[in-house]
This record gives C-alpha cells, sequence and structure tokens, in this order.
C-alpha cells in the first residue's frame, strides 16, 4: 500500500501510527486510532492489539459512551458484568453505556488478539471502575479522543485520591 492517501477519510492500518502502552506484568496493548486518523470525530474506532497475557484496561463501564468490539485474531476471555465469555475471530460484543456491561478483555491464548474497539464520542463521560471503586472524569473530548480539546480529565475522583492504577491489580 502507498503512503500516499487516497483520500483523507481512507485510511490503511498499516499506515497508521502505533501507540505502545505497558503498566505492569498485566497491562499492554498496540493500538491505533482509525477514526483519528481518517477525519472522525462521533464515531471512535481502534485497530488493538493484546500480547498473550494482557489486557489493555481495568475493569470498567462508561456512563455515557457506548462500546463494542469486534475480534478480528486470536483469542481472549472477556469478563462482562457477572459473567465471563470466551470471544474469537468473528465475535462481535455490544457493551451499552452503563454498570450491566461494565467490562474487561484479557488475551488468554498463546496469539496476539487483535480486535476493532469501537465507541460513540460523546465529549463528556464518567468511565466507573467497580473492582478499586475509582471514577474517571472527562469533558471536552471522550476517553480516547483528541486530548488537546480537553478541560477536564482525570482518574483520581474517589474519596481518599490516588491514581489511575492505584486498587487495581497490575501483576498476576
Amino acid at each position: 500500500m502507498s503512503s500516499t492517501r487516497r483520500h483523507p477519510h481512507v485510511v490503511n492500518v498499516a499506515e497508521i501510527p502505533q501507540t505502545v502502552a505497558e503498566k505492569g506484568t498485566r497491562f499492554a496493548f498496540r493500538r491505533r486510532q482509525l477514526s483519528a486518523e481518517s477525519g472522525g470525530e462521533q464515531l471512535g474506532c481502534s485497530h488493538m492489539e493484546l500480547p498473550p497475557g494482557k489486557t489493555a484496561w481495568a475493569h470498567h463501564f462508561h456512563c455515557a459512551n457506548e462500546e463494542a468490539i469486534f475480534v478480528i485474531a486470536g483469542s481472549g476471555l472477556l469478563r462482562v458484568g457477572d459473567a465471563e465469555v470466551r470471544v474469537g475471530p468473528g465475535d462481535y460484543v455490544a457493551l451499552p453505556a452503563g454498570p450491566g456491561a461494565a467490562h474487561q478483555l484479557r488475551n488468554d491464548g498463546a496469539e496476539p488478539l487483535q480486535y476493532l474497539a469501537l465507541s460513540t464520542m460523546l465529549p463528556t463521560d464518567i468511565t466507573v471502575y467497580p473492582d478499586s471503586g475509582k471514577v474517571g472524569l472527562f469533558a471536552g473530548a471522550a476517553p480516547g479522543g483528541p486530548k488537546e480539546r480537553r478541560y477536564l480529565a482525570g482518574f483520581t475522583a474517589r474519596p481518599e485520591g490516588g491514581a489511575w492504577f492505584d486498587g487495581e491489580r497490575v501483576d498476576g
């Protein structure tokens, strides 16, 4: 594929800069933000890759934004609500806003888990982390949206304060 764009709204996943994140032995991912690179504003889509044994984010739900997952390759264990569900290629997961769809996807396979993470991009959202009791606040841009548009963002909104990973299992 040529690096010359055919159209400003058409991108190829291989040409998008990759973000690599890692925290402890449990959290790690590679992400390519498809919507941001193609001019999307109200619908977010990222190509995600989880290495074996890793998860991208702590168990959480959104109060405003709806999410979805479409598995491309690999397999994983999806914790959604009170259930654990095995997912693999071709599986689509709807994650409406609210506590009933609290979720976390973990790659428990031997190969990288690749999926599309889709979401609405409402600029004001509250993210709740039921395991640790933390709350994330966003205003001006949705989680995953352009940080330069945000005028409020924080994961320390719990009574005793603390950082985003405080209270989360990052190892084991």
